[in-house]
C-alpha cells in the first residue's frame, strides 16, 4: 500500500478549530484503511497530551503510543491537508499544512523524519500552501519519501 496516494491529498481547506482539522485527517486515514475509527480518539488525545504542531506551518496530527497496540493501524499512510488559511492549533501557532500520519511497525519515525526534511525547508512550505494542484504537494513527498 503506498505511503501517499494522490487522492489524500486535499487543497483549500478550512477550519474552525484544531479539533475539527485532527478529525478531518482522521477520517481520511479512516477512509483509506490505514487505520481502524478508533485511531481519530487517539489523535485527539495527542493533542490533549502535546500539541502536533511542528512549526514552519505544519501540524502532524496522529495517535498516542497505545495506538500502535492490538490492529489500530492496519497500514502505514499520511494524508495531506492544506488549509490557505490557516488553522490555530494553540500557543499563537497556525497551522497551514495539516499531516495526518499512522505509522505501522515503527515506520512513524521514517515517515516523521522525511516530511521533516521537506518542511524544513521554507521554499517548500510557500510552494505547497500556494499550490493550486495536488501534483505539487504528491511530488515534493515522492522525490523525498
Amino acid at each position: 500500500m503506498d505511503i501517499l496516494k494522490k487522492e489524500n491529498i486535499v487543497l483549500g481547506a478550512t477550519f474552525d478549530s484544531k479539533d475539527q482539522a485532527v478529525e478531518y485527517v482522521g477520517n481520511m486515514l479512516v477512509d483509506s484503511g490505514y487505520v481502524g475509527p478508533e485511531y481519530i480518539d487517539l489523535m485527539k488525545e495527542r493533542e490533549t497530551v502535546m500539541s502536533t504542531f511542528m512549526g514552519n506551518g505544519l501540524a502532524i496530527p496522529h495517535g498516542v503510543a497505545k495506538s500502535r497496540e492490538g490492529n489500530v493501524i492496519k497500514n502505514s499512510g499520511i494524508v495531506v491537508v492544506q488549509v490557505p488559511g490557516g488553522v490555530d492549533f494553540g500557543d499563537g501557532n497556525t497551522a497551514f499544512m495539516v499531516i495526518g500520519i499512522a505509522g505501522k511497525d515503527g515506520e512513524h519515525l521514517n515517515i516523521l523524519a522525511n516530511i521533516a526534511t521537506i518542511f524544513n525547508e521554507m521554499e517548500n512550505v510557500e510552494e505547497m500552501v500556494n499550490a493550486k494542484d495536488p501534483d505539487v504537494i504528491y511530488h515534493k513527498f515522492t522525490e523525498t519519501v
